[in-house]
């Protein structure tokens, strides 16, 4: 079952050359990169997590959007830039100018076959940077390709009704979302009773500095965690994860249509 979470009957590479040869609308049709990582998730999570995640919001939204919009997901990218983990063994990185170079080769082939819209469809939080760079350097080339940097978990969903105000704020790597999604989407490879919470030391109160945001300052991950995690995976739920798939996908599915109707502001008249 190559298609994995994705539905079959939207899964790019079930089709044939004369398929996508003969397709109509080409320009107009939606094509999705999910890209993740391999990457440690702390002793409870297999490193399989963000790659595991794009998939499966991919395919939901895929599953929910309406039959006439034509949508395609491409097979995920497993391998991302994962350098902030890699004192940890199982991490497997790529650098930030191979991934970008994966991502640009990619997107030409697609452009070559006639498409004309993609989503990088991103889910590991150390790379939305190449995505944009990526996004913004194959439309300046090919002005008629539109190409849209979304990182997953930017798409509107509900958790701040489940989660704590700090899981919010600094759960951001194996805590309470990720370990919830995990045991909604693959049950049987989540350890609970090996989950432990930890989270970064807190910074000054009167300083401007943050770990992400606006002022961050540089890291890797063991200079904020000795498990690997960041958050709290001990009070995740199969529920939690159910309510957040549903919800971050229903949003996904209003992404993909509303990039189906995009059209490219055209400021300057050739």
């Amino acid at each position: 079952m190559m298609h994995s979470f994705i539905p079959p009957e939207r899964f790019f590479s079930y089709l044939t050359w004369t398929e996508i040869q003969a397709m109509p609308d080409k320009e107009n049709v939606v094509i999705i990169q999910p890209v993740g990582a391999i990457e440690q998730h702390g002793p409870h999570l297999p490193i399989i997590v963000d790659a595991a995640i794009a998939t499966a919001i991919t395919g939901k939204a895929l599953a929910k959007l309406d039959t006439n919009i034509p949508a395609y997901a491409l097979p995920t990218l497993h391998y991302g830039k994962s350098n902030e983990h890699d004192h940890f063994p199982g991490t497997i990185t790529l650098s930030a100018q191979t991934l970008l170079a994966v991502l640009m080769e990619m997107a030409e082939s697609i452009y070559r076959a006639g498409f004309r819209k993609l989503v990088l469809m991103n889910a590991h939080g150390g790379q939305p940077q190449i995505m944009d760079i990526a996004a913004r350097d194959l439309h300046a080339k090919y002005d008629d390709f539109l190409v849209f940097p979304f990182f997953t978990w930017r798409a509107p969903h509900i958790a701040k009704e489940l989660l704590s105000v700090k899981e919010v704020e600094f759960g951001i790597h194996a805590g309470d979302a990720e370990t919830s999604v995990l045991l909604s989407i693959l049950p049987d490879q989540v350890q609970m009773e090996q989950a432990v919470a930890e989270y970064p030391p807190e910074m000054p109160e009167d300083s401007l500095l943050s770990m992400e945001g606006k002022l961050p300052f540089s890291w890797v991950t063991r200079d904020l965690s000795q498990s690997g995690v960041l958050g709290d995976p001990t009070v995740a739920t199969k529920e939690k994860g159910d309510r957040l798939l549903e919800s971050i996908s229903s949003s996904w599915t209003k992404l993909i249509e509303d990039v189906y109707k995009f059209r490219q502001p055209k400021a300057w008249k050739d």
